[in-house]
């Protein structure tokens, strides 16, 4: 009898443990999933090419994500850029960009606005993107190029990072005082 009763339990574990049982899934937004692997607040990052600084860019937050190879910036983005002969170039603000590490082309976002000192030109646009290999500007959005002579605006753009040669290719509209 106790054989018997044993053998019964033994066939209900062994049927208990063979039943199908639902894998855990991932959720997409699962805040400890997309998290950044590191925050900073009030970022301010100096880059240079032996004794010259190229660029200081300044950020009220920083998020790098290392799996995605990104890093996001908020807050205010403001990049200035100077020039070999001194000081202060141009000057990029943002309301937020992306960072790709791998190249590390910058694309900006939000009320983007670049003001060129040298020859006091300012581009307004939504979103530009920034090659680091041609140190060049690029959008694809309307923009708005504003001189002490004229008011441009038009469709796609492309620049130097200092404004003194730059093309855009539909242009919708010329304004002169």
């Amino acid at each position: 009898m106790k054989t018997n009763i044993y053998v019964i339990v033994i066939c209900m574990l062994f049927l208990a443990s063979c039943t199908s049982r639902n894998s855990a899934t991932r959720v997409k937004d699962d805040p400890f999933l997309t998290a950044p692997e590191h925050l900073s607040f009030n970022v301010e990052v100096v880059f240079t090419d032996s004794t010259f600084t190229k660029a200081i860019l300044h950020a009220g937050e920083a998020q790098v994500f290392e799996g995605r190879q990104q890093t996001t910036l908020g807050k205010m983005v403001r990049v200035d850029f100077f020039s070999r002969q001194g000081g202060n170039a141009a000057r990029l603000t943002s309301d937020s960009a992306i960072i790709e590490d791998r190249t590390k082309n910058m694309t900006a976002i939000g009320h983007v606005r670049i003001h060129s000192d040298s020859n006091r030109t300012t581009l307004i646009t939504k979103r530009l993107v920034w090659v680091n290999a041609t140190q060049r500007v690029h959008s694809e959005d309307s923009v708005r190029i504003v001189t002490p002579a004229e008011t441009i605006e038009g469709v796609g753009f492309e620049s130097d990072q200092y404004l003194t040669s730059y093309r855009i290719f539909r242009v919708t509209g010329v304004h002169r005082p």
